[in-house]
């Protein structure tokens, strides 16, 4: 049998889950893994906390306590809601153990000794007012791909792209709000374009994965694969291995995905057999399968595969990486620095991790975004678990305790309707199956509810409250029929929901530890035993209470964040003048960004602006518009852009600001 390794991406211990991290890779990989193991497959589920790294670090500082209280602190507190919700990691670990700091040194001197690492001098972002090096996440500033602001030092959350530092359009410190200065350090990078070959044939291979994820990788592979740092100036992760390197650490990006592996020697010295984790990473036949968010992509599947490729030991690669998409909250993208969005400690509080579990899986983000909308989660619970499944279950309950003391025998003259009804949900087992194996969840909650429908349509049909006073064995075939139906149905929705499951079966005296095998079992009679309601209903006052709540726990109802109040003094400093636009061109590769040429009154300058997604450059031309001109001259592509445009954003879209008049090029906006 071979084996398979499940992941999913190991979050920061910086703070606590909320929905649209279990919608992305923590859900999907349970319900995957709870399924595989229906089917008797030799399977493991590994993740742990990413204690490392910048966010930690910045999160520790603004409370005045060390790193290590930061990671223990929200270790216990994931932890706690997973449990809630019911995944079960056969390990879930951390990366500030030493098992994970030894095997992540190795994995670095690896890359070295075979020549995939080199050491470089270069600039770094310096605070001089805390005097220390900034770490990529303690830099931010404008995305020089698309004029986004709030880009990451390593990142752009609106487009994607993974950043350069040095590149970001008017950097601040993210420790003291000031403009930092660049100052001269050494660090270790990863030679990732001399994997492209190599990875260009290895993903060639991978023809059964998800379209969104394949686009992902080859817009990367488009762009050309480029070197990246392995190490950073910060005093929280992984030592350097290397006396010329003291008081650096290995990045984050390097040392967490490193975590799966860590995780699977720690699970196995657990269970007493620590050699076992190799029957798992170093056999080729195995799966590894790691379950993701969008924005992860490009780590597991280009720069995590090129570490391993070039290790001591041949460990296996991603077979199959199912990324999701993202999840938002009424309408809007999340945002937990406006605290737009459901926290996981706090939904556990009023409602069973079960129907997160299941509105989750029935609207996952698996090809395109999704929303979580508390109106539709009170709807879809109440509709699909309570109205159509636990409707079910209870009145056949009711009814076969009321006429038949709860037992009802297979009789050997019921009619061919049963035969029939065997055969058709024998059919529906096949599409549920595959849609499980390739991760449509959504589809296969679907197909079993319509199985629930139908066991209340034949219910409502047959009569069995007619039939019981003139045909007693009619009345027990419909009966025999529908709980046959739940035994099905609590089989195929154990993976979503495995407690109501279990308690469904644990209702009909079913054995509780089951495979898929059991669905072609054929029952020789059920026996109801002790019954509740399946389902409670959600009422409408706690959902109104969640939406007022949501609404004002964030920043502003509106959406808006603010950012930090500045002096009279610090406005005085900025120069705004109205200029004229000569000449507009688009610029090569990039969709978002203009080359502007503008006439500030006898001074002719170039600007780059973000507009192109809002503005052709030819409706640009002769626009007066407003602009910020004493900013610092920036590269942007390879362009000095010598002034800002001033826009309003709204949605995806831009609206310069221009003055009501024409009025003369250069006139000062005070």
């Amino acid at each position: 049998m071979d084996k398979i390794i499940v992941t999913s991406a190991l979050p920061y211990a910086n703070g606590p889950l909320h929905i649209g991290h279990i919608a992305g890779a923590y859900l999907p990989a349970d319900i995957y893994v709870r399924f595989q193991k229906l089917l008797g497959a030799d399977i493991i589920f590994v993740s742990g906390t990413d204690e490392h790294g910048a966010p930690i670090s910045i999160k520790a500082e603004s409370e005045g306590i060390t790193p290590k209280e930061i990671v223990d602190r929200y270790h216990k507190n994931i932890s706690e809601s997973f449990k809630g919700l019911e995944i079960d990691f056969d390990n879930f670990s951390g990366t500030a153990r030493p098992e994970h700091h030894e095997i992540s040194q190795r994995f670095f001197l690896n890359l070295l000794k075979r020549g995939f690492v080199s050491k470089k001098e270069g600039k770094q972002w310096y605070d001089p007012k805390h005097n220390r090096f900034l770490a990529d996440r303690y830099v931010e500033g404008i995305c020089p791909f698309c004029g986004s602001p709030g880009a990451r030092g390593d990142q752009c959350d609106s487009c994607g792209k993974l950043i350069d530092s040095l590149n970001l359009i008017e950097p601040r410190s993210k420790i003291s709000g000031e403009i930092p200065i660049l100052k001269e350090t050494a660090h270790w990078y990863l030679e990732l374009p001399k994997f492209t070959d190599e990875l260009k044939n290895w993903l060639s291979t991978k023809k059964n994965w998800k379209d969104n994820v394949i686009n992902f990788i080859m817009g990367w592979l488009k762009d050309g694969l480029k070197e990246r740092a392995i190490t950073r100036d910060i005093d929280w992760g992984v030592p350097v291995p290397l006396k010329e390197a003291e008081g650096k650490v290995l990045y984050v990006w390097f040392d967490a995905p490193i975590g799966y592996i860590s995780s699977t020697i720690e699970w196995a010295k657990k269970i007493g057999d620590p050699e076992r984790w190799k029957k798992y990473w170093l056999d080729p036949k195995t799966r590894l399968i790691h379950f993701l968010g969008k924005d992860n992509i490009p780590f597991h599947t280009i720069i995590w595969p090129a570490m391993l490729m070039e290790q001591e030991l041949d460990y296996v690669l991603p077979d199959d990486v199912p990324a999701n998409e993202y999840l938002n909250l009424e309408g809007q993208k999340m945002s937990t620095s406006r605290n737009w969005t459901v926290w996981v400690e706090d939904f556990l509080k009023n409602f069973s991790g079960e129907y997160l579990r299941y509105y989750l899986a029935a609207n996952a983000p698996e090809s395109k975004d999704s929303d979580f909308y508390w109106k539709e989660f009170q709807n879809q619970i109440n509709n699909d678990l309570a109205n159509v499944l636990g409707n079910l279950a209870n009145r056949v309950f009711l009814f076969a305790k009321k006429y038949f003391d709860g037992r009802i025998d297979k009789e050997s003259d019921f009619s061919d309707q049963t035969a029939e009804i065997i055969q058709r949900i024998g059919n529906d087992i096949i599409p549920i199956t595959e849609a499980y194996q390739t991760y449509q969840v959504r589809k296969a909650i679907g197909l079993i509810i319509d199985i629930a429908r139908f066991g209340n349509k034949y219910f409502d049909e047959t009569k069995p409250w007619v039939t019981v006073k003139t045909d007693v064995i009619k009345a027990k075939e419909t009966l025999y029929n529908c709980m046959n139906l739940l035994r099905i149905i609590s089989i195929t929705l154990f993976p979503v929901i495995p407690g109501s499951m279990r308690r469904l079966r644990k209702m009909m005296n079913l054995n509780v530890e089951f495979s898929l095998k059991d669905i072609s079992v054929t029952e020789d009679y059920f026996q109801i035993g002790e019954t509740e309601p399946l389902f409670s209903k959600v009422e409408d006052n706690l959902i109104e209470n969640e939406i007022v709540k949501l609404k004002s726990a964030s920043i502003d109802q509106s959406g808006l964040e603010h950012k930090a109040e500045i002096s009279y003094d610090d406005f005085s400093k900025m120069e705004f003048r109205v200029v004229k636009i000569l000449k507009a061109d688009k610029i090569p590769k990039s969709g978002k960004l203009l080359k502007l040429t503008v006439d500030l009154g006898g001074e002719i300058r170039t600007v780059v602006a973000g507009i192109a997604k809002s503005y052709s450059p030819e409706s640009m031309i002769g626009k007066q518009v407003a602009m910020l001109i004493n900013l610092q001259p920036r590269n942007v592509m390879g362009i000095e852009s010598q002034a800002m445009i001033l826009a309003a954003h709204h949605g995806e879209s831009l609206s310069v600001l221009v003055p009501d008049n024409e009025v003369p090029a250069g006139s000062e906006i005070s």
